[in-house]
């Protein structure tokens, strides 16, 4: 049985790196998001150090992986890994994006039964796009209340209270992308200035 544990806290160090390396996430923005110093988040990821229980939770969080996902490496050595609904009441979200620091994307399935809901507009920090892939979608943004269908999208900062759910009896799909510095996630780019001789 102690065998099967070193083997195990052993394997953990080559996964660490491997899903930081995947998400090009640096020591230095892991560690904002643990709360573990990059020495120590260096030592674990070359095997110098086991990791404790303590440590392996925030690093599984920032990860986007489950405990178990985190200490049980595929067979096969393959550091990818396959992102898992999360449930929040009746909605149900699919991470796309799992970068600690940067923007989240997430897929949203809202079911219909959520459009008897009565709105209930919510403050926090950061910036959302919201993208509708199928449904429509109701959103309430400050005095707004619009609704969106396929194809269309939202950009709004979320200290605005908002609330969003199916405009009708039918189940909405969106894509959302949501960071805490959403201004930087998209460049508009103007035309080059041409000039004729």
């Amino acid at each position: 049985m102690d065998d099967d544990l070193d083997r195990t806290l052993d394997a953990v160090g080559p996964r660490l790196r491997a899903l930081r390396k995947q998400r090009e996430t640096t020591l230095t923005e892991l560690s904002a998001a643990t709360g573990i110093s990059t020495s120590t988040l260096s030592r674990l990821e070359s095997g110098e150090r086991r990791p404790t229980l303590e440590q392996l939770f925030p690093l599984a969080k920032a990860h986007g992986v489950t405990l178990d996902e985190l200490v049980d490496a595929p067979p096969t050595g393959d550091p990818r890994i396959h992102p898992r609904p999360i449930t929040r009441g009746d909605m149900t979200m699919l991470p796309l994006t799992r970068r600690a620091g940067s923007i989240q994307a997430y897929k949203i399935v809202l079911p219909a039964s959520r459009h008897r809901q009565v709105p209930d507009p919510r403050t926090h920090e950061g910036y959302e796009w919201l993208y509708v892939l199928n449904g429509r979608l109701r959103l309430v943004l400050g005095e707004h209340d619009m609704a969106l269908t396929p194809g269309e999208a939202a950009e709004f900062d979320t200290h605005v209270p908002h609330w969003f759910g199916p405009a009708d009896a039918e189940p909405v799909e969106f894509l959302s992308l949501f960071g805490k510095q959403g201004e930087r996630a998209h460049l508009r780019a103007a035309p080059k200035n041409t000039t004729s001789a």
